[in-house]
């Protein structure tokens, strides 16, 4: 026999058990949560889908010894949850449930999904539903039942955490429940809503003051509008921040602190990026720097940087020069597209996206992303593409040149 701990729907659950035993076992024998429904046994229907860290889970192929201090979350633990709630109305308004057994498994991974997406592309939702099978409904008023309430969420400004609450890559529950996930969840009652749970439970990169980057270079250009006038525009955290591609903030910034996402796709790899920022601001020699460091969700990278600027008056006194100093180190899976003549090409064409952007916000106008997606992605994979075209030029320019 194996002792585990678990915090189940909120609250913490000890017992000795046989290594051997499932989780949905566990919880349908042992904790009498029948909501938890066994299908094909093989992981393969989804009826069995719970939350585990906030990952859905197959719990009829995972053994409940492997999450071992794990926080779990059944159906039963999602009765007053907001989403969840919501997700009920919207299967009963668009019969999207007849039978019943794949239902529980059904809110779980509409949960995640109401979570985490950014609009309610209907391709999307069946692709990401796809590990849900139904031998009933014919799986249309599933997916309208969803959409509808990704929707209705995006429409209310409800933003969706990209990523949801996945840290690191390995199977959820083996081991990579955070202390602080755990001491969080045993202090917060079971109708405590995820969200709130998630957000609390994201670990943040710890700040290192004297940490130096492995690659600095320097970036300037013009904007045509007073240096007070810019200044006191780059004290607006939300204002800047909205003119950076693929760029989101987690919730409210202070003028000294701020943590946000940043989503960049290049080619078929989406890293979305998670971290925290500190902002010095000296107003006597308008100058100012950012330090930041986060991790990648899915992909087991983290990155460090630093942002320095100076304005510096125009000549005419109607513009500002925009000295700007980037410094980072970026480790991991992503550390192969980090090569300092690439990433200071593509930081050269994402300032200039931001200078026109930061004109735009200054003007009152709209805020236009050239570099990013239709779903404000930075597509990074376009930028590389015209990066390594422009080279291509280069190239054959000088060689043609040498000819002649």
């Amino acid at each position: 026999m194996t002792q585990i701990t678990l915090i189940i729907n909120g609250k913490p659950v000890s017992a000795a058990i046989e290594p051997r035993t499932h989780l949905a076992d566990f919880l349908r024998e042992w904790r009498d949560l029948t909501g938890t429904h066994l299908g094909c046994e093989h992981g393969v229907c989804g009826a069995c889908t719970i939350l585990v860290d906030g990952i859905p889970v197959r719990s009829c192929i995972t053994y409940a010894v492997s999450c071992d201090g794990a926080e779990v979350v059944t159906i039963e633990g999602l009765d007053d949850d907001e989403i969840t709630r919501e997700l009920r109305e919207a299967f009963k308004r668009e019969h999207a449930l007849q039978c019943g057994y794949c239902t529980p498994g059904m809110l779980v991974s509409a949960y995640d999904l109401v979570v985490r997406s950014r609009n309610a592309d209907e391709h999307d939702i069946r692709v990401a539903m796809s590990g849900n099978l139904c031998r009933c409904t014919g799986y249309v008023g599933i997916i309208r039942a969803i959409r509808s309430v990704i929707t209705a969420r995006r429409d209310r400004d409800i933003a969706a955490i990209v990523g949801g609450v996945r840290r690191s890559v390995g199977p959820a529950g083996s081991g990579h429940a955070s202390i602080q996930a755990r001491e969080v969840s045993v202090r917060r009652a079971v109708h405590a809503p995820l969200t709130e749970r998630a957000a609390a439970a994201e670990p943040k990169p710890p700040m290192d003051r004297d940490w130096t980057p492995q690659v600095a270079f320097d970036q300037k250009f013009v904007v045509n509008y007073p240096r007070q006038q810019v200044w006191e525009m780059f004290g607006r955290v939300r204002d800047v921040a909205a003119c950076l591609p693929g760029t989101s903030l987690i919730g409210e910034p202070t003028p000294e602190h701020v943590e946000g996402q940043i989503q960049v796709k290049i080619g078929p790899i989406t890293a979305e990026f998670r971290g925290q920022a500190e902002i010095e601001r000296d107003e006597s020699s308008y100058s100012g720097k950012i330090s930041g460091a986060g991790s990648a969700i899915r992909s087991n990278s983290a990155t460090r940087g630093m942002i320095s600027y100076h304005l510096v008056p125009g000549p005419d006194g109607q513009s500002t020069e925009v000295v700007v100093t980037i410094g980072y180190t970026l480790t991991g899976m992503l550390a192969q597209f980090g090569r300092p003549s690439i990433v200071q090409d593509v930081a050269a064409r994402m300032t200039a996206a931001f200078a026109n952007n930061l004109e735009a916000r200054l003007g009152g106008e709209p805020v236009a992303r050239p570099s990013s997606g239709a779903d404000g992605v930075i597509n990074a994979g376009s930028l590389l593409f015209s990066v390594v075209s422009e080279r291509f030029r280069q190239l054959f320019s000088k060689i043609f040149h040498w000819r002649n």
